[in-house]
């Protein structure tokens, strides 16, 4: 997903977007993510996290505690709110 995060507030966001990977990375079903800064327009960021099952996502993350300390820490940063997409790897 692209994170466009508000522009003056990147060094902000990668800094809270660091503390905050770790509660993503501790619900069942998480494999690994990936942040990318865009060249282009260095407010935007691209977030690819690959969960196993996708319930671990839908359901595991959006439901659990960590969820919550996620928005706290992170939601503040974008304008617009970023749209969530699911994706499956073909090749």
């Amino acid at each position: 997903m692209v994170l466009p995060v508000r522009p003056g507030r990147e060094a902000e966001f990668e800094a809270a977007f660091a503390e905050a990977s770790t509660l993503i990375a501790s619900i069942e079903g998480y494999l690994s993510h990936e942040l990318h800064r865009g060249i282009e327009q260095p407010s935007h960021y691209l977030l690819l996290v690959t969960w196993e099952p996708l319930a671990g996502h839908t359901v595991g993350f959006h439901e659990s505690p960590q969820y919550e300390q996620w928005s706290a820490a992170l939601h503040h940063f974008y304008d617009p709110f970023p749209q969530v997409e699911h994706y499956e790897r073909i090749a």
